[in-house]
């Protein structure tokens, strides 16, 4: 065993066995996420009145799996139609839990506190994923008693069969922004996270009823209802915007609209598509202006469709949103549920895919849609993504979000063989804000760059207590390593680099002999 403190970075050279790596791209910062869908029980629970156990242990295995692929993300629904995931002050539990909207799960727990406690521990960001506006999937669904659409029932409108908030009554919209802000309060969340439905998607031959709202509020002010609309959503995406950073300002706020925010035939900003539906037309959301505003951190086009579709070109919408970010991330939705099917038939379409995103400046990661895609394995999608993700990745830093002073660990102590395994043990400094360490692993006796990912050996969350540790189980005899561990705070800034430090072995064992610094 050894003692010995480091101020900024740690590095260790062992005499063990080789070690090798290839790299097909070796970025050191890519967003790889996956969704999370619960309504209708898409990706979890796996189905309504799972007990309490039976919930955990599937989200557990679904975490476990999106790790061992190369995830560092997830974006998990917490409130599919109003209702929640979490107890709520607002809207009752969801019945995509128990089967019965307003009951909470047997025996009780708070799953969100469970699902965020589970993401931490594995070192992936959670994206808490709202629905806005939605409050029920179909015509005879059952809410309970209480819920705001018996309350109030003023702030609903029925439109295709489900029931909707109406965007453009004020109280309504007070109502849902208070609801979202009740989990940003009460949880560590990382991100807030919406999809592309906002005012909902046209149904044939039913014009949406909000002509009230429109007449009470709306009308005085705009000549077209349209604008109106997209008004409507402005103030709520701005809204909740001004609040969240308000509230903790560490949490990033997300949305995932769809893939075309307008033709160019109808307006010269627009991508040189001919989608039939697009977001300022159709959803009423002026996903552009939100960029440019600065209301969102991030913006995750639904890019669905595949490479050389005609009417919405995967590699033209890429360009696309890349060159209409206004400095903000731009992170793509991949239609991973399609691999196999009609114009899916490339069975490299998805890396074909990754690869050109990775060719574009701009771009900084992907988001897939969704979780069942990669728990069933379809069409082999787990080696496909495997392939694209072989090596560790941080989550890329908005530089417009003020981090806090991280500062690399000092070690404690180190211990073991490479049979046994390695145990290194460290401390953190003082006022430093970590949030996990990033273990570099190289080969030689002289440490490289922190710029190159395939010498991330692993990412360690931190744990509550005076030590932190991590065993190397892999390291072998006769070769010797260099080990660097740095902290990063939970907006992913890293620490700077510090001294070095050569430790001799011995034996076939590889026991450690004598340290040496330089």
């Amino acid at each position: 065993m050894l003692l010995m403190n480091i101020r900024y970075i740690l590095f260790l050279c062992l005499l063990v066995c080789g070690f090798t790596a290839s790299a097909q791209y070796n970025a050191k910062r890519e967003l790889r996420a996956a969704w999370i869908a619960t309504v209708a029980n898409i990706d979890w629970p796996s189905q309504k009145g799972l007990t309490s156990q039976q919930q955990q242990a599937e989200f557990v295995a679904i975490l476990d799996h999106l790790k061992s692929i190369g995830m560092n993300a997830v974006i998990v629904q917490v409130r599919p139609v109003a209702d929640a995931l979490y107890p709520s002050s607002f809207e009752p539990w969801s019945e995509y839990l128990s089967g019965t909207q307003g009951q909470h799960p047997e025996p009780y727990y708070n799953p969100l506190t469970f699902m965020i406690e589970q993401a931490r521990l594995r070192g992936l960001e959670f994206h808490a994923w709202f629905n806005p506006y939605r409050a029920s999937m179909k015509a005879d669904f059952v809410h309970a008693a209480g819920h705001p659409v018996t309350l109030h029932p003023e702030w609903f409108l029925r439109y295709g069969g489900k029931m909707y908030y109406d965007p453009g009554h004020p109280e309504a919209r007070e109502f849902v922004l208070q609801s979202i802000m009740e989990t940003v309060k009460h949880y560590d969340l990382d991100a807030v996270h919406f999809d592309d439905y906002f005012y909902p998607y046209r149904v044939a031959n039913e014009e949406f009823p909000d002509s009230c709202s429109y007449a009470d509020y709306g009308k005085s002010r705009f000549e077209h209802k349209d604008d109106w609309r997209r008004d409507n959503v402005d103030f709520f995406v701005k809204e909740l915007a001004g609040r969240i950073r308000k509230e903790k300002p560490h949490v990033k706020f997300g949305i995932s609209p769809f893939g075309v925010w307008r033709n160019i035939e109808k307006d010269s900003l627009g991508s040189n598509t001919r989608a039939g539906v697009t977001n300022y037309d159709d959803l009423y959301a002026d996903v552009l202006k939100w960029l440019k505003e600065g209301w969102i951190d991030y913006v995750t086009p639904q890019l669905y469709w595949q490479i050389g579709f005609e009417k919405a070109e995967y590699k033209t919408l890429v360009d696309w949103w890349s060159k209409n970010a206004f400095g903000k991330h731009v992170y793509i939705g991949q239609g991973a549920y399609r691999v196999g099917e009609k114009g899916w038939e490339n069975p490299e379409e998805i890396n074909n895919q990754i690869a050109y995103n990775r060719s574009v400046a701009g771009i900084q990661g992907s988001m897939y849609f969704s979780t069942k895609t990669f728990m069933q394995n379809k069409s082999g999608i787990n080696d496909k993504v495997k392939r694209l993700y072989p090596h560790h990745a941080l989550v890329p830093v908005m530089s417009w979000m003020k981090g806090q002073p991280v500062y690399a660990p000092q070690l404690d102590t180190i211990a073991g063989t490479p049979a046994s395994g390695l145990k290194l043990a460290w401390k953190d400094a003082q006022n430093s804000a970590t949030s996990y360490y990033i273990i570099y692993r190289y080969k030689g006796a002289a440490p490289g760059g922190l710029d190159d990912p395939t010498n991330i050996v692993a990412i360690v969350p931190r744990q509550p207590a005076a030590v932190q540790t991590w065993m190397d189980t892999k390291a072998e005899r006769r070769t010797i390593y260099t080990y660097v561990i740095t902290a990063a705070d939970r907006l992913h800034n890293e620490s700077e680099g510090g001294s070095a430090y050569t430790v001799k072995t011995k034996g076939r064992k590889g026991k450690i002999r004598s340290v040496t610094a330089r």
